[in-house]
């Protein structure tokens, strides 16, 4: 299953690294891991329904033990990568670099198997879904959702703010952050210099795909609000040339700019050299394609939890955290950043926060509004129903037929 927003996914049909497929047919959740693994997966069934609450007891989600989180640097080894990124720059290899940690704690075991959802990994298993009900509650987002594929070692739950690609016909949008506060009062020039300096890199990113004087930037450095802290973001749009699919708008776009920084060749160079943990789907692309309407909405997958259970020690979720670093960055303010961005993401997985974000303060996209994912133009294409099963145990390789036909309710 999938859930993104008001829409859910059920009945899965394909499963592809083939970026091609979503210029076939049909709805595809999309996973694309920062490092390159790619997971295009095509379900038979989409519906609208409200997100139900997080359930009570043994049945909902059990997080790790808040004390139990480990950082792939710490704060001395984060410090120093910013100093390094520094003098990289003082040197001219590079203007920023998006400098992240990997979060990881131990899952516990589940205390009761037989309330484990019947399509989750398997009995007993911690369920991503649940964890999205939570973060649905704690920390609504505009790009929240959910991709469940344990059988492709797909386990996400993200509460991303922060748009990589929306696609409606040939018009592709946009929508960076980079600048990351307290409050709007906050920000610092360093902020916006820094924002700037990104949606250059997209507009040169989508200018490689886009018709010739189309790119155009709508929103410049934007407050805006999100729990617990706000954000700069801009809007960059522009219309696709004749013949650009998905496989050349990847190509061209991702990894996205806002967490790699700029040049994008050399600050993925130093990422690879400062970094000791891969990213996986953190910092990569989330959301939904609906190749039939040629409609699409891709989160950066930021705020995002995912679940490893390749491990000997049993499985463990893991968070990303990080910081844009340019000239202006003080070693200690970027770490505190990675900690403000972390602090109630971590609360909420690990059960420490239980309230619900205040609904006058949810700025429209808290779970099941309308809203950039509930909005009638974002309507999958109704078709007829499809024979086959919606559990997401029954799996079909990637190389059978498609057809393109699913349930839309």
């Amino acid at each position: 299953m999938a859930r993104f927003g008001p829409l859910v996914a059920t009945d899965l049909r394909d499963v592809t690294d083939d970026l091609a497929a979503l210029d076939s047919a049909g709805f595809w959740a999309v996973a694309a891991d920062f490092d390159g693994r790619t997971v295009c997966a095509r379900f038979g069934d989409v519906r609208r329904e409200p997100r139900p609450a997080p359930r009570p007891g043994p049945a909902g989600w059990r997080g790790p033990d808040p004390r139990a989180w480990t950082s792939s640097m710490d704060r001395a080894a984060y410090e120093r990568g910013v100093r390094e990124i520094r003098a990289r720059i003082a040197t001219g290899d590079v203007y920023q670099v998006n400098l992240c940690r990997v979060l990881t704690a131990p899952l516990p075991p589940d205390s009761d198997p037989a309330v484990a959802p019947a399509d989750a990994a398997a009995p007993g298993d911690a369920d991503i879904d649940a964890l999205g009900a939570v973060l649905a509650q704690g920390n609504p987002a505009p790009y929240a959702g959910t991709i469940r594929l344990p059988a492709h070692g797909v386990e996400i739950a993200t509460a991303s703010p922060e748009l990589f690609l929306r696609r409606r016909g040939p018009v592709v949008e946009s929508g960076p952050i980079k600048g990351t506060a307290r409050t709007a009062e906050d920000f610092l020039a360093k902020d916006h210099a820094e924002n700037v300096m990104i949606v250059d890199l997209v507009r040169n990113d989508l200018g490689r795909v886009c018709a010739t004087g189309s790119v155009t930037v709508p929103a410049l450095c934007a407050v805006e609000p999100h729990p617990g802290l706000v954000h700069l973001v801009s809007t960059v749009r522009g219309e696709l040339r004749p013949g650009a699919g998905w496989p050349e708008l990847f190509a061209a776009a991702f990894p996205p700019g806002s967490v790699t920084g700029a040049p994008k060749s050399s600050a993925l160079r130093i990422i690879g050299e400062l970094e000791t943990a891969p990213r996986g789907p953190y910092c990569g692309a989330i959301g939904w394609v609906d190749a039939d309407r040629g409609t699409a909405e891709l989160a950066v997958g930021i705020r995002t939890f995912w679940i490893d259970r390749d491990l000997p020690g049993g499985p463990v979720l893991r968070f990303g955290a990080g910081a844009g670093i340019t000239w202006g960055s003080d070693p200690a303010g970027e770490w505190a950043e990675t900690e403000l961005k972390a602090a109630r993401l971590l609360a909420v997985a690990s059960g420490e926060y239980t309230g619900a974000y205040p609904a006058e303060d949810r700025g429209g996209y808290a779970s099941g509004s309308a809203g950039e994912h509930g909005g009638e133009h974002d309507a999958p294409t109704e078709r007829p129903a499809p024979a086959g099963p919606r559990d997401t145990a029954e799996r079909f390789p990637a190389g059978e037929p498609s057809g393109g036909e699913r349930t839309v309710r």
